[in-house]
């Protein structure tokens, strides 16, 4: 069973290169984030015409998370309960017994930002949350631009980014928080190569030039982490005209 999540950066500009990446990498379930789109223009019949379910939130312009999978969807949470947030950014659905929760986490803009401390609470209310799936759930996956990178070795340049965001250490701090309830990183259950992230920014060729993060991660429960067989980043779709800025992640599961 293969589980992957991919920032799309608008699902209007990338639909088709998401569902050629559907077919060619045969995920069964796939999360979806920056989908930029209000419910009533999401192009539903696309994944259904290929044979998938689909189930999203979302709203114009901003934010906005989508999961596509070859099982139909249920006990579907569309938001943190007890936290009033009214951008799109949390999809919880199970398929059998797997529980998988997408994200869209909070960029944050920059350190001491009004956006930042959004991000803090934002991130306090999700351990919240999953606090409570875990206890509901045997077998839990949760998948997403998280707008963190955990460590320095998914920085391309970590003194150049030192103290900025998406690598800060408050976000780091509230992350490893996060991980403590009892969640592994599954790219790091297995040895990877140097210099391997999931986000380049459009600019100065970075791509080219490999100055990228990562992440985009897949952290999986100690019951999941134990299944998992392969996690890796899938880079071509970068590589691609019109890319989204993102790569998809993806992990392998008994």
């Amino acid at each position: 069973m293969k589980l992957a999540s991919w920032n799309v950066n608008s699902i209007r500009v990338r639909l088709q290169q998401i569902m050629d990446w559907l077919e060619s990498s045969q995920v069964e379930i796939l999360g979806l984030q920056e989908t930029k789109i209000i419910d009533e223009q999401f192009p539903r019949e696309a994944f259904e015409e290929a044979g998938y379910h689909v189930v999203y939130t979302g709203q114009p312009t901003y934010n906005g998370v989508a999961t596509v999978s070859r099982r139909a969807p249920e006990d579907i949470v569309l938001a943190f309960p007890n936290y009033d947030d009214a951008s799109k950014r949390v999809l919880a659905a199970s398929y059998g017994s797997l529980r998988i929760v997408n994200l869209y986490v909070p960029n944050g803009k920059s350190v001491g930002s009004e956006k930042y401390a959004y991000k803090l609470e934002w991130l306090k209310a999700l351990r919240g949350f999953l606090a409570e799936e875990l206890e509901k759930h045997e077998n839990l996956a949760v998948i997403g631009d998280f707008n963190i990178a955990p460590t320095d070795s998914d920085v391309h340049n970590p003194d150049r980014w030192e103290g900025s965001v998406l690598v800060s250490e408050p976000e780091r701090r509230a992350l490893s928080i996060i991980m403590d309830l009892g969640f592994k990183d599954s790219f790091r259950l297995f040895p990877q190569e140097e210099k391997a992230f999931s986000w380049w920014d459009y600019r100065a060729g970075a791509f080219r030039r490999n100055m990228g993060l990562r992440i985009d991660l897949i952290l999986l429960n100690d019951a999941l982490a134990d299944k998992c067989r392969g996690s890796c980043i899938d880079k071509a779709p970068r590589s691609l005209e019109r890319p989204s800025d993102h790569a998809p992640v993806l992990a392998e599961f008994d």
